[in-house]
């Protein structure tokens, strides 16, 4: 760990913007490890994940907010509480926009929210995906969103491809606050392992099922057993709210939860470094949505879904 003197600095920056910014990615690509759950669906982070990055005496300790979005349901309430509330915490705040999608009107929604209820850090601009515009739109874009809003920095960079990324990592390091590291520097993440495996199963889940689906399973690491051999024994369960849905997840003999399952049992195998034996049960659950434990187990607060 650095040593706690004058030249060491730690901070938190949370990362906002609306769902499939590519916040999660971005957040990967600066931990240099998957912390995030990452899928071309969108709002699918539903806690705030922190991941530390390390860059010379600097501790960078990111925020992974939810995407902000107009909110139908209590978790969609949650989800954006917890985003602003990343936000409210931080040293610093990144807003995240798509080069192509610029001024939209839920950045426009975003930008306002700041304007009228002020973060206690800097606030700077990530332009992302910026591979997908030509450069006249993207100057012209970056224009208008820094007469929007006063940033105290502009970013361009490509999350995916790693473009930008270490000016923008640079920049924070310099930017967070001069102090002790709060975090061992070993450590990639303040999740604890049964979250970062139950998030694992359900990226796997939101790739490999239609639309909708995602959105109303959650997945749960509900023991971990750890063996003699070194491997540990994973038992998760997936609930979802009707009998139909079971019947998806499983898939024609079995097929779609074996694939799912295998899937997941590789990736956390390789982030752990040892062997893993998952098991997965789905049950159903009609009323999932409105319990307070399924919203902890997610890192939420079930109050935060209030109307």
């Amino acid at each position: 760990m650095a040593d706690a003197n004058d030249q060491t600095r730690a901070g938190f920056v949370a990362l906002i913007g609306e769902p499939n910014a590519g916040k999660s990615t971005l957040l990967n690509r600066m931990v240099g490890a998957k912390v995030s759950i990452v899928t071309h669906k969108v709002q699918t982070t539903r806690a705030r994940i922190r991941g530390v990055a390390i860059e010379g005496d600097s501790q960078i300790v990111f925020v992974d907010t939810p995407g902000i979005f107009k909110p139908k349901r209590r978790l969609d309430r949650a989800m954006v509480t917890a985003a602003w509330g990343g936000a409210a915490d931080a040293d610093i705040t990144v807003l995240m926009v798509e080069a192509h999608r610029g001024l939209s009107e839920g950045v426009e929604g975003i930008l306002a929210a700041l304007a009228e209820n002020p973060v206690r850090g800097k606030i700077a601009l990530a332009i992302n995906k910026i591979d997908m515009v030509d450069v006249e739109k993207l100057l012209a874009m970056t224009q208008k969103l820094n007469e929007r809003f006063d940033f105290v920095e502009t970013f361009m960079i490509s999350a995916e491809k790693g473009r930008g990324v270490d000016d923008l990592r640079k920049w924070l390091a310099k930017e967070v606050p001069a102090g002790p590291w709060l975090y061992p520097e070993d450590q990639i993440a303040d999740l604890p392992l049964r979250m970062i495996a139950a998030e694992m199963t359900r990226e796997k889940l939101t790739l490999n099922l239609h639309q909708e689906l995602p959105y109303q399973l959650t997945v749960e690491t509900e023991k971990w057993e750890e063996r003699a051999d070194g491997s540990a024994r994973v038992d998760q369960i997936v609930y979802v709210s009707r009998d139909g849905h079971k019947g998806i997840i499983l898939g024609k003999k079995g097929e779609t939860i074996k694939r799912i399952s295998r899937a997941s049992r590789e990736e956390l195998s390789d982030f752990l470094g040892r062997k893993i034996h998952l098991f997965l049960q789905v049950k159903v659950r009609p009323n999932w949505l409105e319990e307070a434990e399924r919203y902890g187990e997610m890192g939420l607060d079930f109050k935060d879904g209030n109307a």
